[in-house]
């Protein structure tokens, strides 16, 4: 197996079970990733353990950001299979900080994974 997320030599931040680390592919600046330790396909295949790691960790990420990159918000995602459009199969969450004026209208959020569906 050649996982990319299956060892990350330096996490930014880590505990037991998870690990988070800014995205060498960043959307907006502050962009970060957390993982399980455990190589899991689908968020809905890790224990509660490991989502309860995760969850750990996406707060530690979001006051490190807070303080470094200061976002007016958020939005926190997790593809789950290729129709979501998955590309790597190692559970992955982003959480990615949001600016004022980093798209002309940001109204819709996360419903903009179907651009036709992001306005309501």
């Amino acid at each position: 197996m050649n996982c990319p997320f299956c060892s990350i030599p330096e996490p930014v931040l880590q505990n037991e079970l998870a690990y988070g680390f800014y995205d060498i592919y960043p959307v907006n600046k502050g962009h970060m990733l957390f993982i399980p330790k455990r190589h899991v396909d689908q968020y809905f295949d890790l224990t509660s353990e490991e989502r309860q790691a995760l969850d750990e960790l996406i707060f530690k990420g979001k006051a490190l950001i807070d303080e470094k990159f200061n976002p007016d918000g958020y939005n926190i995602g997790i593809n789950i299979g290729e129709a979501a459009g998955q590309t790597i199969f190692h559970v992955h969450v982003h959480l990615i900080p949001r600016y004022k004026g980093d798209m002309e209208e940001p109204r819709g959020g996360v419903r903009g994974v179907i651009p036709d569906k992001r306005m309501y």
